[in-house]
């Protein structure tokens, strides 16, 4: 009866069963063939006992030869296929518990820390592969050889057998109570590494804010501290490890001597004779090491349980947002492509008129949008302006589910968004959030991302002329030619090589070129002058002619030639119009419109 923490294993296991029948059958011969050593050698003593003689001599050495060339064949076969299929279960793991992370919705990055899910995705992998390969292949070999030679040794002298056994039930309590705290210290410490890799995780991104404030020394001081900790739970199942071990040896000694005394007297008082001695404690020394294997496979097994616990809390969790007929049955999206329900949309013919209808919307518990009433027409564009918190970027992420509002209160040409399916609806859509984020790959790549795996692409990418093109439209080609390498550059992590505005614009590059039907800015020319502004949006008016354009800004030379400005305020949409319109109305807008113009006069003088 497996463990219910490995219980989702058993689906990877029945996909390799017929290679697990495989192992199975090489560990039966391995063992087979080694059992019959002890056998051997009793004939060879007993016969020898009685004359030597060259034949044999060579009769009984050439069959000790064999035996042991046959056994490492099988020994090799065993580990090739049990080791290999840990190999390729370890894969499949590792694929789909990627594949689950990147199904998994926004709010489940903002709840947990990188460096931990990292953690799992390595460490706890790693830790659940040894227990699928070594660890069954141990267990399985002790098992049959212990088995075979129970009936060897119980055919020379059943009493002399219950000796040699006596240790045993102590041995298992022993096993019970070392396995129990073994499992429960390295849960320790696998979620003391979790915390190591996410402040190691935390410190290389935020490298130049630490030395910004010349945090140096304290962040050394931390992560010291933090491995510190990591180390002494180590060291204190290395201790427990160590108790184990030793313990199991002196069991196992204990029976030796036990045999020793008690079949070397049957052997003096004629009750045995030394062949049959000699085969008995043979068996014993071959069972040395299968006993020292199940304090390591002990170990292996309690490490592999715990991590896999720690895994299957992550295949466990399903995304918050999905396609209406998944979310209904819960079931997690295959990594394939499949077709759209019948139930649902396509989004082929998506128009991109965009509605907000009696929109209310709060996240965990708080409530950020009021009753917001909003349509923007197909080929439109509206602005959307207001203070910091007053719920811009939150009413923006609706529109492609980053977030889910209620039923029907979000709408694209006039169809609930939850009726499309998402990857359709999702690759109309052009979006640029506030944080941008660029790959560790060049520029080209950076900008090709969004459509390198959608169909109608050369070779599955986009063509060098066409991302030049929306290079040119984020008025960031010109930065780009000016580089050693062009569009081959390489930007570091998290695109650090470049400016702030350099990146938005990157960022811009990359939405367009996918062509959307609605593309949405959140605040992405907050890094850039205002003369390439002007390029930028002159370039935008150009491109989304007969699409949808929705973007965030402060600036008001941003959003002055929009077809509509929504001023949102505490989370309500207290202005709407066009600019001329709201500098009539002496509201909040013309507030902030003035404001901007005095702040221009003073950066002037």
């Amino acid at each position: 009866m497996l463990p219910k923490s490995l219980l989702p294993l058993v689906p990877y296991l029945k996909r390799y069963r017929s290679g697990l029948v495989w192992g199975g059958l090489c560990v039966l011969f391995n063992n087979g063939v080694w059992v019959l050593f002890p056998q051997v050698l009793r004939r060879a003593v007993n016969d020898l006992h009685s004359g030597v003689t060259r034949q044999k001599l060579l009769t009984y050495s050439l069959l000790i030869v064999a035996i042991a060339l046959v056994k490492g064949i099988f020994q090799f076969l065993t580990r090739w296929v049990v080791i290999g299929i840990s190999r390729d279960i370890e894969f499949d793991l590792r694929n789909d518990l990627f594949a689950h992370l990147e199904r998994l919705s926004h709010s489940y990055y903002q709840r947990n820390r990188t460096g931990d899910i990292m953690a799992r995705a390595t460490n706890d992998l790693n830790a659940v592969r040894m227990l699928l390969g070594p660890a069954i292949m141990y267990s399985a070999n002790t098992l049959v050889f212990t088995a075979g030679a129970l009936g060897f040794m119980l055919a020379i002298s059943p009493k002399l057998t219950i000796y040699a056994f006596l240790p045993l039930p102590i041995a298992s309590i022993v096993i019970q109570y070392f396995g129990r705290r073994i499992h429960e210290r390295f849960e320790r410490i696998q979620a003391m590494f979790s915390e190591i890799s996410a402040r190691a995780q935390e410190n290389f991104s935020g490298a130049r804010v630490i030395r910004a404030y010349v945090q140096e020394q304290s962040e050394i001081a931390a992560f010291e501290g933090a491995n510190q900790e990591y180390i002494r739970r180590s060291l204190g199942l290395v201790r427990l490890m160590g108790m184990l071990w030793p313990t199991l040896e002196l069991m196992l000694g204990a029976a030796v001597v036990i045999v020793l005394w008690i079949g070397g007297r049957q052997v003096l008082m004629g009750k045995m004779n030394v062949g049959d001695f000699v085969a008995f404690n043979t068996y014993m020394v071959q069972l040395t090491w299968p006993v020292i294997a199940l304090g390591w496979v002990i170990n292996i097994f309690q490490r592999g349980t715990a991590s896999m616990a720690r895994i299957e809390e992550i295949l466990s969790q399903q995304p918050e947002i999905a396609d209406e007929s998944q979310a209904s049955s819960h079931e997690p999206r295959a990594t394939s492509k499949q077709g759209a329900p019948s139930s649902q949309l396509e989004a082929r013919g998506l128009i991109g008129e965009v509605e907000f209808r009696n929109l209310n919307f709060a996240y965990d518990g708080v409530s950020i949008l009021k009753n917001i009433n909003l349509r923007i027409p197909a080929g439109s564009s509206l602005a959307i302006v207001g203070p910091t918190g007053s719920g811009k970027t939150t009413l923006v992420n609706l529109i492609p589910r980053i977030y889910d509002a209620e039923p029907g209160a979000v709408l694209i040409d006039g169809r609930p968004v939850r009726e499309f399916p998402l990857d359709s609806l999702r690759r109309h859509i052009g979006f640029v959030p506030q944080e941008t984020f660029l790959f560790s790959d060049t520029i080209r790549e950076n900008i090709a991302f969004g459509v390198s795996q959608e169909e109608g692409q050369v070779d599955g990418h986009a063509s060098l002329d066409d991302i030049k093109a929306a290079a040119e439209a984020a008025n960031i080609a010109h930065d780009i030619e000016s580089f050693p390498e062009g569009y081959n550059t390489a930007v570091g992590e998290r695109g650090i090589t470049l400016s702030g505005g350099q990146k938005q614009r990157t960022a811009i590059a990359r939405a367009l070129l996918r062509s959307p039907r609605i593309l949405i800015l959140d605040d992405a020319l907050s890094s850039v002058d205002t003369q390439t502004e002007d390029k930028i949006l002159n370039h935008l008016r150009d491109l989304m002619r007969g699409r949808t354009t929705i973007f965030i800004s402060h600036r008001v030379s941003t959003v002055r030639n929009a077809d509509s400005i929504a001023v949102l305020h505490q989370g309500r949409i207290v202005e709407q119009g066009t600019h001329d319109q709201l500098i009539a109305r002496n509201g909040y807008y013309t507030d902030l419109y003035n404001k901007q113009l005095l702040e221009e006069e003073l950066a002037e003088v």
